[in-house]
């Protein structure tokens, strides 16, 4: 392989976009060029936000010959943090212990797609070169960063199940947790889901879509390329009246969703609720071939049912229609389980500078991990399936 160097940026308005992009995201948009930098752009993350970008990238020299510039070949979506929020594995338990013990927890360096608990690859790499040796030169330089900044600790947030083994076997500890995901089983369409269910479930479904479609005029997907300013205007209310009502922090600012749209619009897809000729509704997904994302749902009325309808049944029909192996609607939500998602693992991987909290955390682990396992057998019990329906997580 031609030389390799590593170094790092703390911007991406130093990096070409389609470089970045080419590299492989496995159907995850959270770390594409567009949405990194509508953050940066917003002040989503920086140093007033508390996530300071310092992006490792990898890069190939000679493979076009002499002169030609580098090759990206690898990068880490790495950020230096002062605290613990936007991240969705959390560590503020870890955090108290060590201030109990006199010790430092911040900086910690985490590698994440921030303010969003999707799972996708973090190691960023290019599809035709050799993994291995990339691995190595990000992980070693996520390392050099961690020392350069001073950071305690290092977090790779929702890593690939191959990532977390690949980390583990670079000596970083393991840590196991869950959300709810959708699995498309090849349904004819939303009805066949439907017959997958138990009689009372499945009733309570059809009554739950028919009070939700009684309380408005329509229920549109809008592609991302025919959103127009008021879509936006709605989706940015939306959110933060949300994150208001649940008392949460408005972690991305004014301005992310009109940066995110003009850089991908491709991949956003809006289901809007219409009544009387406006708006009343609505949630934001991402979309790829791989999976659906849902994201942001919001609402100017409150309508039966509705939150629903459009951040879950509208989705699973779609997913359904497209094929659509995949569809993750945020984090946590036990109510998810009584609608057909199933528990399924998330990984991240954890690193501390201190020897004494590295070992008092790895036998926490230990421990969480079981629990973690038996908690998500014992949420299975809670699917509303018919007994012999095939659980994805299983096969």
């Amino acid at each position: 392989m031609p030389d390799l160097t590593t170094r790092s940026v703390t911007s991406l308005a130093s990096v070409d976009a389609a470089s970045w992009d080419a590299l492989a995201h496995e159907g995850c948009p959270f770390l594409k060029h567009g949405f990194l930098r509508a953050l940066e752009l917003s002040g989503s993350i920086g140093d007033e936000a508390g996530w300071r970008p310092v992006y490792v990238l990898v890069e190939q020299h000679g493979a076009g010959g002499a002169g030609s510039p580098p090759r990206l070949v690898g990068a880490a979506p790495t950020y230096v943090k002062r605290h613990s929020y936007g991240e969705f594995i959390f560590d503020w338990a870890w955090a108290r212990a060590a201030v109990q013990g006199g010790l430092r927890y911040y900086p910690k360096l985490v590698i994440a797609a921030p303010m969003t608990p999707a799972t996708g690859p973090r190691m960023l790499i290019a599809a035709d070169v050799a993994r291995d040796e990339i691995v190595r030169h990000l992980i070693a330089g996520v390392r050099d960063v961690a020392d350069t900044e001073r950071c305690w600790s290092v977090h790779w947030l929702f890593t690939t199940a191959r990532e977390h083994d690949e980390l583990a076997a670079h000596g970083f500890m393991r840590r196991a947790s869950y959300q709810y995901h959708w699995h498309n089983e090849g349904y004819a369409d939303f009805e066949a889901f439907l017959a997958t269910m138990t009689s009372r479930r499945r009733k309570q479904l059809r009554k739950e879509r028919a009070r939700a479609r009684e309380g408005i005029d329509a229920l549109e997907w809008v592609r991302g390329p025919d959103l127009g300013p008021d879509d936006l205007a709605d989706i940015d209310r939306y959110y933060r009246s949300t994150v208001r009502a649940y008392g949460g922090l408005d972690y991305l600012q004014t301005g992310f969703f009109e940066h995110v749209h003009k850089a991908m619009p491709e991949q956003m897809l809006w289901a809007r609720a219409r009544r009387g000729g406006r708006t009343i509704a609505g949630t934001l997904y991402f979309e790829t071939d791989a999976a659906l994302f849902g994201r942001y749902w919001g609402c100017d009325e409150n309508v039966p049912f509705l939150h629903f309808e459009a951040a879950y049944y509208a989705a699973i029909e779609r997913c359904i229609a497209r094929k659509t192996p995949r569809f993750e609607a945020g984090a946590q939500g036990e109510h998810k389980l009584l609608r057909g998602f199933a528990p399924a693992r998330t990984h991240s991987s954890h690193w501390f500078r201190h020897p004494g909290l590295a070992s008092a955390v790895e036998r926490y682990l230990v421990e969480e991990t079981v629990a973690a396992h038996e908690q998500m057998r014992e949420l299975e019990d809670y699917l509303p399936f018919r007994e012999g329906t095939p659980d994805p997580e299983k096969e």
